[in-house]
């Protein structure tokens, strides 16, 4: 199984409900890849992507029914593959997508990671990594923020995978 989570911006219009079709919107060579991140229209995260949900789900600063927090990693309504060995496709609406941006842009770094820290520093060499560790994080979030804010901005939808 990849160690890479994929979320890539896709029109509205152009989206579909196939396992088919969603699987080739993430079938392309890595050069294609890296220009469509170049371009803000997809993020790809490494292995440690469940360490950064961490920094969004203990945010306090939205009420239980408003989370867009939740949505910014692994959020997104499944599409299940056939073959119960991979991973289920996310999706999120344009709608949910610009909750999201709105979220991060508005979001205070400092704070989540006060939020996470003492979860997260244990599983990357302790208080004296901290300040590489920090930036890795804070690089990651700029990086998810600056692809929400150009798929809102162009008013897509999101798709999320990792693929097998």
């Amino acid at each position: 199984m990849s160690t890479y989570f994929h979320l890539r911006a896709v029109p509205p219009a152009a989206l579909r409900n196939s396992v088919t079709w969603l699987e080739r919107l993430f079938g392309d060579d890595w050069d294609t890849v890296r220009r469509r991140v170049d371009r803000r229209r997809e993020e790809v995260m490494d292995k440690r992507y469940l360490d950064q949900e961490l920094l969004y789900a203990a945010d306090p600063a939205h009420r239980a029914g408003d989370w867009p927090q939740a949505q910014v990693v692994l959020g997104g309504r499944p599409v299940f593959h056939p073959d119960s060995d991979k991973p289920p496709f996310l999706l999120l609406t344009a709608g949910r997508a610009r909750r999201v941006a709105g979220f991060l842009t508005m979001a205070d770094f400092d704070a989540l990671w006060g939020f996470a820290r003492d979860e997260l520093l244990p599983r990357y060499g302790g208080v004296t990594a901290e300040p590489d560790t920090r930036d890795f994080f804070a690089a990651a979030h700029r990086d998810l923020t600056e692809f929400y804010t150009q798929t809102a901005e162009c008013g897509d939808a999101v798709v999320k995978w990792l693929p097998a």
